[in-house]
């Protein structure tokens, strides 16, 4: 207590919370409708993406590095919603808004944990898009299963690395004004906001964890598809580079539907409204995870082509069955 004192001054006494309140959304009545619309959403999301993983790990056809990171990607929308959406549910259907210090450590952790993922992942998917358009004669050797493996983990690592110091610095802050947290989840930038003592170095966090996760995964996906397009253009007849870009429909389409809220949110930061960043923020953590299997299931041959093929073989072993 006294290395507290010390740092925080001889007469303040370091307060940690037995719980924090999560608001929600602030002056707008009625809003249980919207979170049984994140609520079906998250339905769809839990179906689709096991149905994604299924896919891939029952045909092994699909055991390519592609498929290796989108069964990665299906995981993760899996988690990281389910870690999200039920918690939303609870607190705000079932007015259990007041949540304990830990549980909401553990909760930001989570989300951000899989929030990190949702944007490394698309960078993997962008890689290896880049390599098989660009190398395409070099792209089994360059890219195998191996390797993006080794990609993904990599990326976990640093995800959770990343958080686990995130969520290690708000252990150090002392809480002793408002508990109450404007935002639909224990998020990082409103909980470190409200602490009495020094919360420099979870500023510094909070500057530097959206440029890691979320400006330069961007960065790289936009430089890759630029250099597609320049690649293509150079070397590739017209119908050439349709066939080519044909294969990056269903990722160009997931990156658009994941970075745009986040691009509106860390664009105008505090410029824009609680309820607006609620909204963008739930969106991308919910609709991506919803979408991206239909989008998967819709634009890409090889996954068509494996449902057809699992669904005769179900349907031939029901009939011998009977």
């Amino acid at each position: 207590m006294e290395l507290f004192n010390s740092a925080f001054g001889k007469n303040i006494t370091f307060v940690r919370p037995a719980y924090f309140v999560i608001n929600g959304f602030i002056g707008l009545p009625n809003m249980k409708s919207y979170y049984i619309f994140l609520f079906f959403l998250y339905i769809i999301s839990v179906v689709g993406n096991t149905a994604v993983m299924a896919i891939i790990y029952l045909d092994h056809n699909l055991r390519t590095p592609k498929y290796v990171a989108v069964f990665n990607l299906a995981f993760v929308d899996l988690l990281g919603s389910s870690a999200l959406v039920p918690k939303v549910i609870d607190v705000f259907l079932f007015n259990h808004n007041i949540i304990p210090y830990n549980d909401c450590l553990t909760f930001l952790f989570f989300c951000y944990t899989c929030l990190s993922m949702q944007s490394f992942n698309l960078v993997a998917l962008s890689y290896d898009r880049l390599v098989a358009i660009i190398f395409p004669l070099h792209y089994q050797v360059k890219v195998t299963c191996r390797s993006m493996l080794t990609l993904i983990a990599s990326f976990w690592i640093f995800a959770v690395v990343a958080v686990l110091i995130a969520v290690g610095l708000l252990t150090r802050l002392s809480f002793c004004k408002s508990l109450v947290i404007n935002s639909y989840f224990c998020d990082h930038g409103q909980i470190y906001r409200l602490a009495c003592n020094d919360n420099f170095p979870n500023d510094v966090i909070g500057f530097f964890y959206p440029i890691l996760i979320f400006w330069l995964p961007l960065v790289f996906i936009l430089l890759s598809y630029l250099y597609i397009s320049y690649t293509l253009v150079k070397v590739a007849t017209f119908q050439q580079g349709i066939k080519a870009f044909k294969t990056c429909i269903a990722h160009l389409l997931l990156v658009v539907i994941y970075f745009t809220p986040l691009l509106i949110t860390f664009t105008l930061m505090e410029k824009i409204h609680p309820n607006n960043r609620i909204i963008n923020l739930s969106l991308t953590s919910v609709l991506p995870p919803m979408l991206n299997p239909i989008i998967y299931v819709l634009q890409t041959h090889e996954i068509k082509v494996s449902m057809k093929k699992l669904f005769r073989i179900f349907f031939k072993s029901k009939i011998r069955s009977k």
